[in-house]
């Protein structure tokens, strides 16, 4: 995905980075296993560093944006290219929201430096995607990555409409 890419969740996901009832205690599990699903995708160099920056990220404010959702990211040398992996949790996990409310939806995104307007369009154009409760509700409700892609794909159709 280049910078000049339109900003699509789809797209940016894979089955293989999509987890459904991620069995994660805690935010640093979370946000472990997540970094994890990233593995092997080619436009990482280094998923110490990727994982390393996203704490440090989090450590300045936390990514519980509320209503369930939070949105670990981080700028990192460890990519070429924006990547991303998304997460229902099996429980709800304290993630220091803005609500106080536990988080199981979690969106995890990497990008390069030199894609800083990507990596704000994605935050922006996910955090009012899944502001939708119907959307949320459809995703808790979810047993594969597959339906939980679709769900997005779908989504982000009406979206653009």
């Amino acid at each position: 995905m280049s910078s000049s890419d339109p900003v699509s969740i789809s797209e940016l996901l894979s089955v293989e980075r999509v987890h459904v009832n991620l069995p994660a205690t805690s935010k640093e599990d979370v946000i472990n296993l997540m970094v994890e699903m990233l593995e092997g995708h080619p436009c990482i160099s280094d998923l110490e560093q990727i994982r390393s920056d996203i704490f440090d990220r989090e450590a300045m404010m936390s990514t519980g944006v509320g209503k369930g959702l939070a949105l670990p990211h981080a700028k990192t040398t460890g990519v070429s290219e924006t990547i991303g992996s998304f997460a229902v949790t099996a429980r709800p996990i304290d993630f220091d929201a803005m609500d106080n409310q536990p988080v199981r939806l979690v969106f995890l995104l990497a990008g390069p430096e030199a894609a800083r307007s990507q990596h704000i369009k994605l935050l922006s154009h996910i955090s009012k995607l899944m502001n939708k409760e119907q959307l949320r509700k459809e995703v808790l409700a979810c047993d594969q990555a597959s339906e939980v892609l679709e769900i997005f794909a779908e989504a982000e159709k009406s979206f653009e409409s």
